[in-house]
């Protein structure tokens, strides 16, 4: 079972997606991770909806998550969004689930919605597994 303190004490070095996004990690599970980021307006773009650079980030975090609370470190080797409806709301939630996993790669769905449970986008994460991780 993961430590979820050990988890947000060692991802709070990523002062990118902590500090500047403010996401937070809400679950994290060897091949399961979800994060949550409270929609501000430093998020928006001129449209007056997310930027899709903040959903991006609200969704590799949450990849990142998942995929290195097994012990070993993985980095992403190619990452694809598709944005599926205007990210509006209160918060954006997304969770990523580990679909295949072999000795060296991983492959994740990221399943990004709002806060009326609406898909805004999806993403799919292959990863590179490249060494341990501790927490």
């Amino acid at each position: 079972m993961v430590n979820l303190d050990a988890v947000r004490k060692f991802f709070a070095a990523d002062r990118f997606a902590i500090e500047q996004c403010g996401i937070e990690i809400v679950s994290a599970a060897e091949g399961d991770a979800v994060c949550q980021m409270n929609v501000t307006k430093q998020h928006l773009n001129a449209g007056n909806v997310v930027q899709g650079g903040a959903v991006f980030t609200l969704g590799d975090f949450a990849y990142a998550i998942a995929a290195n609370c097994g012990g070993t470190m993985a980095v992403t080797l190619d990452n694809n969004i598709s944005f599926v409806a205007p990210a509006t709301g209160t918060y954006l939630r997304a969770h990523a689930v580990e679909r295949a996993s072999s000795n060296r790669l991983c492959f994740y769905d990221v399943f990004i919605t709002n806060d009326q449970d609406v898909l805004v986008a999806k993403m799919t994460v292959t990863g590179y597994k490249k060494g341990t991780i501790e927490f």
